[in-house]
């Protein structure tokens, strides 16, 4: 498997740490794995959201301090 794409997406708010994610995802293909970092309060419940919407799967989700760091799979 391909290293996931990686976002440092710390000091942006909302929504911008999403429209990131939404960007990298064009240029992604299924299976493609794509790692976020956020330091958005809105960023956790924000990626889930997107992943339901978008039907890509969250794959994982962890917060260290007061950053949040999502794993996506591209479906």
């Amino acid at each position: 498997m391909a290293e996931p794409v990686q976002i440092d997406a710390r000091g942006m708010r909302c929504p911008r740490p999403i429209i990131e994610l939404a960007k990298a995802r064009r240029n992604a293909r299924p299976g493609d794995r794509i790692l976020i970092t956020a330091d958005d309060l809105a960023f956790e419940s924000d990626v889930k959201a997107w992943c339901d919407t978008t039907a890509n799967r969250l794959v994982e989700i962890r917060t260290q301090g007061e950053t949040t760091v999502a794993v996506v799979e591209i479906i």
